[in-house]
């Protein structure tokens, strides 16, 4: 029998690793997403789109689908997810690994102000009439509606529903973006401040390179304390670690 697994996704990773185990005749995965995005990009294994709730309802998903292996796979910024799967599979006895991404490092040339969350970040704008690009997921966007005097242009993957935010532009786009098209959008929109998650990873580090060769400011905010089970760094390495525990929990 194929090894049951549940990927909590929404990261490019998870997406790679969906594709591993697709080919993986050993391994029965479902991945899940948050439902933040109403139309994700496809998958080549079984999906399902919602949160489980709480800890009891992740729980009570573990033992009415015999998951017998979970990944978390989810984003940086996804800590409540990640403390949720944490405790639930230690409650119910399921080995859980931790896909976690590296985050970005300042290199020289690169002008960072590390901020804690996106309230502060909206703060440290100050009232300078700036041209500030968002890059923060449509979740964040409201923090920047008591910073009204810059203007605005985010880029988001849906566009969010009721918000008042004055001098606000909206790109919908999803990436991974290049370089080239990063250094294009800024001077486009005559960027002077740019504010960045530090998501890590490769899909969206290109308007970090393009703000350094721009020598603009970077508002970079820090991650959350996530909560890992065994921490692996990358898609390969998470299905190396489920051949691993294969075994043990057939009773080999």
């Amino acid at each position: 029998m194929p090894l049951r697994v549940l990927i909590l996704g929404g990261t490019t990773e998870a997406s790679a690793l969906a594709k591993l185990v697709s080919q993986d005749t050993g391994i029965d995965a479902t991945l899940s997403f948050a439902g933040r995005t109403a139309n994700p990009a496809p998958q080549p294994i079984a999906t399902r789109s919602g949160g489980f709730g709480s800890v009891d309802g992740l729980m009570r998903y573990l033992g009415e689908q015999r998951i017998e292996a979970v990944v978390d796979a989810t984003h940086p910024f996804a800590d409540q997810i990640s403390a949720h799967a944490v405790v639930a599979c230690a409650q119910v006895k399921v080995p859980l690994a931790s896909l976690t991404r590296p985050p970005w490092k300042r290199v020289e040339g690169d002008r960072w102000r590390n901020v804690p969350d996106a309230g502060t970040a909206a703060a440290a704008l100050g009232n300078t009439a700036h041209r500030v690009f968002l890059s923060v997921g449509r979740q964040d966007l409201r923090a920047f509606t008591a910073a009204p005097r810059p203007h605005y242009v985010a880029r988001v993957i849906e566009m969010p529903d009721r918000l008042k935010i004055t001098h606000l532009k909206l790109i919908q786009a999803r990436g991974p973006f290049d370089k080239a098209a990063e250094l294009d959008l800024l001077r486009e929109e005559k960027i002077d401040v740019l504010v960045s998650k530090n998501a890590g990873g490769s899909a969206t580090y290109a308007k970090i390179e393009a703000a350094r060769e721009l020598g603009l400011p970077v508002i970079m905010i820090a991650r959350p304390h996530k909560p890992a089970g065994d921490v692996v760094a990358s898609p390969e390495e998470a299905l190396g670690w489920l051949h691993e525990r294969a075994p043990s929990l057939r009773g080999v």
